[in-house]
């Protein structure tokens, strides 16, 4: 069993605040003492089905308390998300219905439990509790916290002396989510550096309900592959932890060298100071290695390696390249297609489509086409490229 300073050097690895540092040391010496796992919250509004690296160090930091002895809960904000997390917004979010979330949050058990312990998971949907809480119990959660201490928030603040709206029901989601320690009895709660505000609001909200207050867990925000924004699907910057290893090695190695640091420290084991000594892509490809090692297996990372060092370093044809049909009828008499309709098979619309060959990132054979009114002509095994990482093979169909 680890002694005390271990585990809390443990458990402070990564975290950027552990706000206050001495309330988890006195319940990490209690659940010594007395055998009673901590509980440790994370809240996840279901909002997008996928889950990236980026939420994966905070899933990492559950695990790490998992390994510890201690329970996760992961509260899936089936209720919150129709509100919408206001964090870092200039304006109103629009509210999701209950269809969309239910939808959204499929995957997500089995994401999350790529990273997590079952045995050690409880997963809990705040519609439990929120879903029936009445007027008279809604008015006593909105007494415990006041407005002045509401616009203390960033966002809030910047929004009221701009004159941009902000309603009732985004006052209410930090609240809501503050309710949610007092319902599951947290411990600590965990979250990124721009959910500290929420994580307080739980923290004060279970003293005044008679609670002992949860210890505030911070982690940092991972910046996405173009290294401006934070890591995230809506920016179109992330890197899905079920992406396929060779897409996910890809991805990872086209990171801006600032990141590289960054990213070897938040999402592998690696020593910094031994990778310093490689050239930068070696140091690259140690860390996608390790990356896609963590989230299928080494032998998978290994694969990915030779696949990048083939296609990228050798200019060599992928291997395994998927089959993309392509109907005879969309053929001219003279053999060619628009370029546009052979894209769109592979990227989401026509507009994306076009997006992608404007930018320079679509080849056939190797050959660059730039201009989204071109027309090709096409034969069975010629190589599609569309991105950096994707590639397919057309297969003409009668």
């Amino acid at each position: 069993m680890r002694t005390l300073e271990e585990q809390l050097r443990f458990l402070k690895r990564r975290a950027v605040d552990i706000i206050p540092e001495r309330d988890l040391v006195k319940k990490l010496e209690r659940s010594q003492r007395t055998g009673r796992p901590l509980r440790v919250k994370l809240g996840v509004d279901p909002t997008s089905p996928d889950i990236h690296i980026g939420i994966g160090i905070v899933l990492q930091k559950l695990r790490d308390f998992q390994e510890l002895g201690h329970t996760a809960v992961l509260i899936v904000g089936d209720f919150t998300a129709r509100i919408g997390d206001p964090s870092e917004r200039a304006s109103q979010r629009k509210m999701l219905s209950k269809d969309e979330v239910t939808a959204n949050m499929k995957a997500y058990k089995e994401q999350a439990l790529k990273i997590l312990d079952p045995e050690r998971t409880e997963f809990r949907y705040n519609s439990e509790w929120l879903e029936t809480m009445d007027f008279a119990k809604l008015l006593e959660l909105a007494s415990k916290y006041t407005v002045a201490a509401m616009l203390e928030r960033d966002d809030f603040a910047a929004r009221f002396r701009e004159g941009n709206p902000i309603s009732i029901v985004e006052f209410l989601y930090p609240l809501a989510q503050g309710y949610d320690s007092i319902a599951i009895e947290a411990d600590v709660e965990l979250g990124g550096t721009d959910q500290r505000f929420n994580l307080l609001v739980g923290r004060a909200l279970q003293e005044r309900y008679g609670q002992e207050p949860q210890v505030c867990f911070l982690m940092p925000l991972l910046e996405g592959l173009d290294g401006a924004k934070k890591m995230s699907k809506s920016h179109g910057n992330y890197v899905g932890i079920t992406e396929p290893p060779n897409e996910m090695f890809g991805k990872l190695m086209s990171i801006p060298d600032a990141l590289l640091e960054k990213y070897v420290q938040l999402l592998t084991d690696l020593d910094w100071e031994e990778l310093k000594q490689l050239h930068p892509k070696e140091q690259k490809e140690k860390m996608a290695h390790a990356v896609v090692a963590r989230y299928h297996s080494k032998e998978a990372a290994d694969r990915a390696l030779e696949e990048f060092e083939r296609v990228f370093a050798r200019k060599e044809r992928p291997a395994d390249v998927p089959k993309l049909s392509l109907d005879k009828k969309l053929l001219k008499p003279d053999g060619t297609v628009w370029i546009v309709d052979l894209v769109s098979l592979v990227a989401k619309s026509r507009s994306e489509a076009k997006r992608l060959i404007e930018q320079g990132a679509v080849e056939l054979d190797g050959v660059k086409i730039t201009q989204f009114d071109t027309h090709v002509r096409v034969r069975d095994g010629m190589l599609v490229r569309v991105g950096k990482h994707t590639f397919a093979e057309i297969s003409l169909t009668e």
